[in-house]
Formats: structure tokens, sequence, C-alpha cells
């Protein structure tokens, strides 16, 4: 999979670097839901170079109890993804409960083996855009409970293993997760406005081809 990532981006990269002067995002006010396709959705990404100057993980702040329910960020995911619900006590206290990691096809029993990843890793939201934006900003995006493909549960060696690498470098190990972690992704990325280098656009351009072209929703957070 990784060899044909490469092969990918190598014969689309000059294509795609000629999208960086005429790419632009789809055009709509925040809560106004967009409807469009994946491979719509990829070519309206704002194309631009990455930048990771300044970026610190705790400029993100994350997992916070938005409503004050004693669940914070991470248990609302936890409890939203269970496919067994756990059994919740005292102060958001999980336990028990199963869930599936969709990137490994694997059923995770306990919450101990997961990880909340944010489908768009921090650091990568800094490269296409969020290091412009206020720290507020920046606590919403890292707590995005307004639209699920934002934050998955997930085994936590996936997410490990994926770090903060884009679909050029990584993809779930499960073939069969391939089209959802596409289309997941460049929700998230047209979601809030955020761009994409023109390596990343090659990979997700030429991966998209393996993809049903079915029309997707998603409504911009800023």
């Amino acid at each position: 999979m990784q060899t044909h990532i490469r092969s990918t981006v190598l014969t689309l990269a000059a294509a795609v670097a000629g999208l960086a002067a005429t790419a632009a995002p789809a055009s709509a006010a925040p809560n106004e839901m967009v409807t469009t396709t994946l491979r719509e959705a990829i070519h309206a990404l704002p194309v631009a170079a990455e930048d990771r100057t300044g970026y610190e993980r705790t400029k993100f702040k994350h997992w916070v109890d938005e409503d004050a329910d004693s669940c914070n960020t991470r248990h609302e995911v936890l409890l939203a993804e269970a496919i067994e619900p756990p059994t919740v006590s005292g102060r958001c206290t999980i336990t028990g409960g199963v869930w599936h990691s969709y990137y490994d096809d694997t059923d995770v029993p306990g919450a101990r083996g997961l990880d909340i990843d944010h489908l768009v890793p921090l650091a990568e939201a800094w490269d296409s855009g969020a290091s412009s934006w206020s720290g507020q900003e920046r606590q919403r995006y890292a707590n995005d409970l307004g639209d699920a493909r934002s934050l998955a549960a997930v085994s936590a060696r996936q997410n490990r293993s994926k770090a903060d690498q884009d679909p050029r470098e990584w993809l779930p190990t499960d073939p069969g997760a391939l089209c959802r972690y596409l289309e997941e992704w460049t929700v998230v990325k047209s979601r809030w406005g955020l761009s994409a280098d023109p390596g990343e656009v090659a990979a997700l351009t030429g991966l998209a081809e393996a993809c049903r072209d079915a029309r997707i929703t998603y409504t911009p957070a800023r």
C-alpha cells in the first residue's frame, strides 16, 4: 500500500501543484450544510505548502468538559461509539464495554486499549491553517463533537502508528477502511477550511479512484 501511495504521488504531484492557483474551498457559511462528493471535495481543498513553525500540542486544549456533565470529550466519544455500552459511574468513570476500531477492523474490549484519534491530527491542522486561529478556535477543533467524523475511537496501536501523518504517508491497515478514511479526512479538512499540500492532494486524488463517488454532506465549522 505504501508503495502505491508513493507511486500515486509521483504521477500526480506535478498536476496537483497547478491547482494552487485555481482550487478554492467550497463556498458556504458556518452551519450551512454543504453537499458534494469525495472527488469534488478533494478538488475544492485549497492547496498550500505546510508550515509547522511554532507548533506545540498544548496550543490545542483538548478533552474539555464543554457541557459540564463530568464527561470530557474523550468520554463523550467513547460513549457514542461503543458497540457494547460500558458502565458509567461517579464522575464519568467508564468500565467494561466494547468498541470497534475501524482502522484495523478489530473489536477492542475496555477503553484502556483505545485512543481517540483526531482524524486530521493536531499538528497537521496547525500546518494547514490552524496556526492563524485563536486559541478558542483551536480548542473547538480539538474537541469537535459537531461531526462524528472528526474524532474516532480506534486501537491505540493504530493511532500511535499514524501519529501526525497524512494519507500520503499512512493509511489504516484494513483495506476495507480506505474509502471511509479518505472521506472523513477530506470532510474534516473541508469542515474547518484547512488547506492541503500538493503531495497530499495527489495521494487523495489517486486513492479516491478506488472509491465510489457517493454524495457526502458536512457543515462548515468556521
